[in-house]
């Protein structure tokens, strides 16, 4: 315009440069792309969460040019700004984030772009990883592998030995395979054949349990919902693992208006079917009635199954499943997060001096677990990072027998 008004090329000129840049990072970045190779592991430990890795970009970017960008997911904190590196041609980073309960969260990889060095032109990287997955969860759990389940098969069968010796009964010889240990070679039989045999060793499996959430909504608001199944989910994914590492079934059922279940199984490949159980927890918009549940939990999972109930005892209907679930032949132990550590706190006037509403709803809960009580071993899960309560009466024999059908 000034050029027109003047009747000067001059300033045509000097503006041929700025009018051209658009069209010069266009070209440019025809042979750039945020390609890129990602390794992360999150080296954190109980309520620390520290995720580490490394970017590397294809060999057409730069890793100068590249920008990184993380989500964090909602059940963290931010414990310190996340650190990013550009040194050696990769990006760096360190995220150092905080569980303020019993988490199971899903990370999602971070967002890659590339950038030219004008500012004018970019490219995003599309996600083909797989989400990190952090797991926090007490500690007590680990414990778990004393307690004794009932069997709900009259031949529960027999699952291979992963120790050899005194942890497993001799079962047989099958043909050995080109990894196999030395120590499990039956050397006289190959000898006796002429090929290498291998000896198989056999234990029991140690019993059956059903894992339960209660993924209705209740009087206490979608906030405090919200953050008592997420403490609830991580519970049951630890007791989960816990138990399939000693080679027991464990099946899961979520209800919420209906009830979704995951069989009972064991192995790894039931560990990932749980995994995605869980992640695929959410709360639900209608509260289903209970007796629907007992109903629906009968058709997935056979009678007698020792059974895990996560709820918080907030409604009147909380205490119906665990009768329903009794008539239907499930022994039922109740693990309920309470929900005074997800209420705000009222200030205090003084420091000896309790607040009349939190008195109150103190009193409140004791009196729901106490009616709990008369149905079924209830645990008050006050202390999200501390779950002996339940471990003791797990390890406690033949518990499940005082309610079962």
């Amino acid at each position: 315009m000034a050029a027109l008004a003047l009747r000067d090329p001059v300033p045509l000129f000097a503006a041929l440069p700025l009018l051209a840049a658009p069209l010069a990072a266009a070209v440019a970045s025809l042979g750039h792309s945020a390609d890129h190779e990602l390794r992360w592991r999150d080296r954190g430990t109980g309520r620390e969460v520290e995720v580490t890795g490394l970017v590397h970009p294809d060999r057409e970017a730069d890793a100068d040019d590249l920008v990184v960008t993380f989500e964090r997911p909602a059940q963290l904190y931010e414990a310190a700004p996340p650190e990013v590196v550009h040194e050696d041609g990769d990006v760096s980073f360190r995220l150092r984030w905080g569980a303020s309960e019993p988490t199971v969260a899903n990370v999602a990889p971070p967002e890659v772009t590339w950038i030219d060095p004008t500012g004018l032109a970019e490219r995003r990287a599309t996600r083909t990883q797989d989400p990190l997955v952090v797991e926090r969860f007490p500690p007590e759990l680990l414990r778990l592998g004393r307690a004794r389940l009932e069997h709900t098969l009259a031949l529960p069968g027999e699952t291979p030995s992963r120790r050899i010796g005194p942890s497993g009964e001799f079962f047989g010889l099958r043909e050995a395979s080109p990894t196999e240990p030395p120590r499990r070679i039956n050397w006289r039989a190959t000898a006796r054949v002429g090929r290498l045999l291998a000896n198989e060793f056999e234990v029991d499996r140690t019993g059956d349990v059903l894992l339960i959430v209660d993924a209705r909504p209740t009087s206490l608001g979608h906030a405090i919902d919200e953050r008592l199944l997420g403490v609830s989910r991580a519970a049951a994914y630890g007791v989960a693992d816990a138990f399939l590492h000693q080679k027991a079934r464990v099946g899961y059922a979520r209800f919420g208006e209906f009830l979704e279940a995951v069989p009972l199984s064991g192995g790894r490949a039931q560990r990932l079917r749980l995994r995605e159980a869980v992640h695929r927890t959410v709360l639900s918009p209608i509260a289903g009635p209970a007796e629907r549940c007992a109903v629906s939990a009968r058709r997935f999972f056979p009678s007698g199954v020792t059974t895990l109930l996560f709820t918080s005892l907030a409604d009147e209907t909380s205490f119906d499943l665990v009768p329903h679930l009794r008539r239907r032949g499930f022994p039922v132990a109740v693990l309920s997060p309470s929900p005074l550590q997800a209420m705000p706190r009222t200030p205090r006037l003084a420091e000896d001096v309790e607040p009349l509403a939190e008195r109150l709803q103190r009193l409140e809960r004791r009196t729901r677990v106490a009616r709990a009580w008369q149905d079924a071993p209830v645990i008050d899960w006050q202390d999200y990072w501390s779950l002996e309560g339940l471990v003791s009466l797990l390890q406690r024999p033949r518990w499940g027998r005082r309610t079962g059908a």
